[in-house]
């Protein structure tokens, strides 16, 4: 990594959320409560997708796909930020750095694809439901996640192309709990404007098709829906509308942040929460929680890997007769 950049910058100093002693150790609690739930949460939906034979289907294929990509955003960052909240000298090396900007582009890139395909799941079982089991099968939905890695991870080489060059070689304080792209880059030793429009260049077109596509698919749902009783349209509005909060908090904050002119503001670190913590542990209450077939499903899940031993499964225990 030395090779790649001419800095004289070993670390970054990250200021987090907040300076406050009171505050630090009250989000310490809150956060790591909110992690662990996260990687419960979205562990107990991956297992219940893979195990139980009723949920094997293209929507659960998905599903425990974006529960996966969850867990890698949520972890990124968040135990190195719950670390330091018990720590006085916030830093992190210039590479921990290259890394922490590399996975938050692969994950957020691939999250925003992967939101597409499920959306377009969706689109096929109701309007187009005869022909559901031709298009969505198997190799359609690999294709579907191995196409939404690829873009995640093109998208975030690119954004490294143009950052990993930059000559960092004065200040090095970010402010924010992560190394955030726009922060990083306004610290280099160069008019790094032209780098700046290019990286919101890259981020505009990804976020703003992506949420395009799925806000389309939506409106062809209810659109085909409304032709139907009204009682399905409420039905399909009543989960739609769920999906749509999910995707707001997640585009919305990244559409600020990264498609906005490039100015970063004191109100950024706290939307970068919104798509690093708080969509991973949504995304298990909208999609899971919400749907019958999958709150059963995982009540069967933890009663068969939690129950308690029944007495006759209980080993025999002979007491010696010396004693």
């Amino acid at each position: 990594m030395e090779k790649l950049n001419s800095s004289v910058v070993a670390e970054f100093v990250l200021l987090g959320l907040s300076g406050s002693q009171e505050l630090q150790l009250f989000f310490f609690v809150f956060f790591s409560v909110l992690y662990v739930a996260i990687v419960l949460g979205n562990l107990l939906i991956i297992l219940t997708v893979t195990s139980e034979a009723s949920l094997h289907s293209p929507m659960y294929f998905l599903l425990g796909n974006l529960s996966f990509v969850d867990i890698c955003q949520a972890s990124f960052a968040t135990p190195k930020m719950i670390a330091d909240f018990l720590s006085e000298h916030k830093t992190i090396s210039f590479n921990g750095c290259i890394a922490q900007i590399f996975f938050i582009h692969l994950f957020t890139g691939g999250e925003m694809v992967l939101l597409v395909s499920m959306a377009y799941d969706r689109y096929v079982a109701i309007c187009k439901p005869l022909h559901y089991v031709v298009i969505m099968n198997r190799r359609t939905c690999t294709g579907l996640v191995m196409i939404s890695w690829a873009v995640g991870l093109v998208h975030t080489l690119s954004q490294l192309s143009f950052t990993v060059h930059l000559p960092f070689c004065g200040p090095n304080i970010v402010d924010s709990f992560f190394c955030d792209l726009p922060r990083v880059t306004k610290l280099a030793c160069l008019d790094s404007y032209t780098i700046q429009i290019l990286i919101v260049a890259n981020s505009g077109i990804l976020s703003l098709s992506t949420f395009s596509l799925l806000i389309s698919s939506y409106v062809m749902i209810l659109v085909t829906v409304s032709f139907k009783s009204s009682a399905a349209m409420a039905k399909a509005f009543s989960t739609l509308a769920a999906h749509i909060m999910v995707v707001a908090l997640f585009f919305g904050p990244c559409i600020f942040i990264y498609v906005w002119p490039f100015t970063t503001y004191p109100v950024d670190k706290v939307l970068a929460i919104f798509y690093t913590i708080f969509t991973p542990i949504l995304n298990p209450i909208i999609y899971t929680l919400r749907n019958r077939d999958m709150k059963a499903a995982m009540r069967k899940v933890v009663t068969q890997y939690l129950k308690p031993m029944k007495i006759s499964e209980m080993p025999l225990i002979v007491r010696n007769p010396l004693y």
